[in-house]
């Protein structure tokens, strides 16, 4: 059910977004821009937006989101439900999984902090 209303929610989503790109194709490209400010994806010498902004609203760019969200339905955790086994990178580069690092019967501790 959940899967189905994030289809819908993501379907019409860039249906709109789509129609308003035609419709409108400069008010969108400063909308589209203005969302790359704020990632700082603007600062890459090499950003173009004629090389990406058309695939926004695409049915790539569909795929790409759903898949995305879609994922992230497996990765809730729920009071008394297993843990979810989300992907994790070791400081080395290399990619594996949260529950990879359980031990025999010893309770798995995550420790979250950031350095500045």
């Amino acid at each position: 059910l959940q899967k189905i209303l994030i289809l819908l929610q993501v379907t019409l989503s860039v249906v709109v977004g789509k129609t308003l790109m035609i419709l409108f194709p400069n008010a969108m490209k400063r909308y589209i821009l203005k969302m790359g400010e704020k990632s700082r994806m603007n600062q890459n010498p090499k950003f173009s937006y004629e090389n990406w902004g058309p695939t926004f609203f695409s049915f790539k760019y569909l795929q790409f989101v759903l898949k995305v969200k879609w994922k992230r339905l497996e990765d809730e955790a729920h009071e008394g439900h297993p843990a979810p086994n989300t992907p994790v990178v070791t400081l080395g580069g290399e990619v594996c999984h949260v529950l990879d690092f359980i031990k025999d019967n010893r309770p798995l501790i995550l420790n979250f902090g950031s350095c500045t």
